[in-house]
Parts: C-alpha cells; structure tokens; sequence
C-alpha cells in the first residue's frame, strides 16, 4: 500500500510538472485537485504539504506556490490607468493655462474698445497692405475691394513666413533675433506710447511729457529684458499677453470691418494648411526646431513655462567642468593605484572564480531564464521616479493665435452695435474652439493649428447671435415679453 501510494504521489507531481503553465489563469484549481485524488488514495492529510512543496519545487520559478504569469496583467492595468490620470490631469491643467491668458488678452482688448473711443473711431487712416477702400457705393466693389485687401495682407504673411522659415532652416539667429528685436522695440515703445496717451485723455489724466517718458522706458526697457533675455516667469507671460492685445488693437483699428472678417476666415484656413500639410511652412518650422532639440524664439511662442535662449549655454556650464575635471584627476588615479587590465576581458569586476564557488555553494547553482528576469524587472524600484522637466510639460500657444483671438472678439465687441450678447458669444466660442483644440492635441499628440476651430465657432456665432439672437432679443423686450 506504501507503495501504490508513493507511485500515486509521483505520478500526481509529474502531471502538476507538465501542465504547470496552465493554471497561470486559476492559481488556486491544482491545489485542490491534488488534495482530492490524495484523500481518495488514502495518504492522509500529512502528505498534503509535502506534496504541494514537492509540486512547487517542480516548477522552477514559481515563489509560493503561484505562477509568476498573473502578475504582469495587473501591472500593465496600473500603469495604463496611472498614464489616463496623468493625461486627465495634465490635460486639465493645460487647458486652465491656456484660458487664462487667453481670457486676459480678450478682456483687455474688449475693455479698451468700451472705454476708449479712438479704437473705434474712423479716421480716413488704412494700413498700406489694405489700399482697397470700403467706403463704395455698391455691395459688390465693397465685396471686391475686400477681397482683394485680404489677398494682399494674406500674402504678405505667407512671405514673411517663408522669409522666417529660411532664416531658421540656414541658422541665421542674428538676423531673427534683430527683427523679432525691432518688432518688439516698436511695439512695447511706440504703441505702448500711443495706448496710454489715449487712455489718459479718455480718463482725463494729466501728466507731463517727461514723467510718461520715464513710464514708457521703464515699460519697454523692462519687457526687452523679459522677453529676449532673462525674467520672472509671471512677467514675461503678461508682457506676451500686452504685445498681443497692443497688436490687436491695431488690426481693429485699421483693418476696414469686411476685410477684417475676411482675413479672419482665410488666416484659420491657412493656419490648417502650413501646420498639417508635409510642406507647411509651419510643420518645417516646427520640425526643423524638434530635430535640432532647440526652442522656438519666445518672442513668438506663449509658453506655460520659462524659455530662455541664453539658459542653454548656462546650464552645460557645470556639467562640462565636472567632465573635464575628472579627465584631468583620471590619470593621476591611474598613475597611483596599480596599472590597469591590459583588455577589458581580464577585468571580472571583483566576481572572482572563488567568490563564484563559493555563493554556488552556499545558494546553489544560479539559474536565470525569461520568467525570473522578467520578474525582477517588474519589482518596484527603491529608486526615486526621475521627474520630467516643466519645459516638456508647458504648453505654447503662439502669439498669433492670442492676436486674432483677441481681433474677433474685440472686432464684435467695436461692430455689433455695442451689444454685449454678440461680444459674449463669441468669447464662449473661442473658448469652446481652444478646448476642442486641447482635445484633439491629446489625441494625436502632434502640433496642431489653433486657428481653425476657435474661429469657425466665433464666426458662427457672431453673425448668428448679431443676425438672429439679436433681433430676437430686441423684439421680445420692445413687446415686454419674458421668456
């Protein structure tokens, strides 16, 4: 009987042996099973334990009598929910910093159209790309006149693109640094100077020449430094927003009303072309900066995070003494302490043929096979999780994209006859375009248009809302009627 029952057992371990990876799936069958056919066998209870042992021991890999194979479904499953959060999270929080800034440069546009009237009034005065007047006395050469303004003014920024983008792709810094230098010089002095003269007189602030000669140098002297060189990152930002809305504030000025919205409509159109097309302008812009792992000129891009130009330089400073440090004290280590291995196979790293024997010894014979190294891998590290840089995780909005936001809000802000549902609606729209933007950036994960979808919705929704829900409104109070 002792022996039909040890036959029995050795048969049952041989059979756990062989079909060991298939209960991967239910760790907790072979067990029982095994307990059954034992109890039936009339072995008794004791052999139980060393049998399970026995059947662990068979296995190889196993630890504690599971399979090893269950553990990778439930890692995988946590990182793919920690990567969801992450993308939530992250997702949430680009989208607060681009509503914000965004709001900021429309609220300031919107506001200074409310409350100084120079921006909205017609002087006679046209840009020289707009030499088409609209003052005509029909629709269609008013129609034509428009069209052919925004033609010229569209192809001026199709030039200038192309200009810059060469400028970029043959490595000519100097000369975009001077021309992104005297954009900014011209804005943050001269319009500046002419916002605030015409803010003061609408508010009746008397100040003498010298006094808002001080305030104009310190504003502009302060925000070259920020932009083109160093500064706080809060400061920087709000010097981005100002040069937007100052340069806003020019196009609703100067820009005649149909061209305005004309342009409007072509410049999103383009915006889709030159970033998506393999050929864009934009795309090889954008490419060209990834394949060189340098940053877009801050003075063109709104960024979430600090970009500095001249940061680069000083950052390798260290690192290239410590390097070159070390070069120098490596010989003088190498001249005192006993002379190298003269190939790097005679160099066992200290693990001599005794050490060796010795653990092989006392540990056994050291196996490893595909389950136990990917069983190591897929422990937890004692090591702290390397943080991405913030420069990788800000989110950049060209200046572009602040400027005509801010152009069609403030353009029906100064046209809609003063209505604030017109004004309002478009401001929702935009808003409700940039998030949908985010959405899709999420995505696809590559540099998508901003443009397109914040102005197709503003739009619709100013000639809906000045059209329709106007009238509609008009009509309802005029009749006292309540909804």
């Amino acid at each position: 009987m002792e022996n039909n029952a040890e036959d029995v057992e050795n048969s049952m371990e041989q059979q756990q042996a062989n079909t060991a990876p298939e209960p991967s799936q239910q760790p907790q069958e072979p067990p029982v099973t095994r307990a059954r056919s034992r109890g039936g066998s009339g072995a008794g209870a004791p052999d139980g334990g060393g049998g399970d042992g026995g059947g662990g021991n068979g296995t190889g890999p196993e630890q504690n009598g599971q399979p090893p194979t269950a553990r990778p479904a439930r890692v995988v499953d946590a990182e793919e929910e920690e990567d969801e959060e992450m993308t939530l999270k992250y997702g949430a929080k680009h989208v607060i910093m681009l509503f914000v800034p965004v709001t900021l440069c429309m609220v300031v546009v919107v506001a200074t159209i409310k409350s100084v009237s120079f921006y909205t009034r017609n002087d006679g005065q046209r840009l020289i790309y707009t030499p088409f007047p609209e003052e005509t006395d029909t629709v269609a050469q008013r129609a034509v006149n428009s069209i052919l303004n925004a033609t010229i003014m569209i192809t001026v920024i199709i030039v200038m693109t192309l200009v810059l983008v060469l400028l970029y792709k043959y490595r000519c810094y100097k000369v975009i640094q001077g021309w992104l230098f005297l954009s900014s010089l011209l804005l943050l002095f001269f319009f500046s100077f002419i916002y605030l003269k015409e803010v003061f007189k609408t508010y009746n602030v008397a100040m003498d020449c010298f006094t808002l000669a001080i305030v104009v140098w310190n504003f502009g002297v302060v925000g070259m430094i920020c932009i083109h060189w160093k500064g706080p990152l809060r400061l920087q930002q709000a010097y981005l927003i100002m040069i937007s809305a100052l340069m806003a504030l020019v196009f609703i000025k100067y820009l005649p009303e149909w061209t305005a919205w004309l342009i409007l409509a072509v410049i999103s159109v383009y915006d889709l072309l030159a970033v998506l097309c393999p050929k864009g302008p934009l795309r090889i812009l954008v490419e060209t900066a990834q394949e060189r792992n340098e940053p877009i000129f801050p003075a063109l891009i709104y960024s979430s995070t600090m970009v500095w130009l001249v940061n680069m330089a000083d950052t390798d400073r260290p690192k290239r003494n410590s390097a070159e440090t070390g070069s120098v004290q490596q010989p003088t280590q190498e001249s005192v302490e006993s002379p190298a291995p003269s190939s790097p196979s005679q160099d066992d790293g200290g693990f001599t043929s005794s050490w060796v024997s010795q653990q092989q010894h006392r540990l056994g014979p050291l196996q490893s096979t595909e389950e136990t190294r990917r069983e190591i891998q897929q422990m937890p590290s004692a090591r702290p999780p390397v943080e991405d840089d913030d420069e990788e995780r800000g989110v950049k909005l060209g200046l572009g994209d602040f400027i005509f936001y801010s152009m069609l809000v403030g353009k029906a802000s100064a046209t809609a006859s003063g209505d604030w549902n017109t004004t309002l609606a478009c401001f929702v729209a935009i808003l409700i375009g940039l998030c949908l933007t985010l959405l899709l950036l999420a995505i696809f994960r590559k540099a998508l248009p901003a443009l397109p979808i914040s102005i197709f919705f503003g739009l619709v929704f100013y000639f809906a809302t000045d059209n329709l829900v106007r009238p509609f409104m008009d009509q309802l109070a005029l009749h006292q009627f309540y909804i």
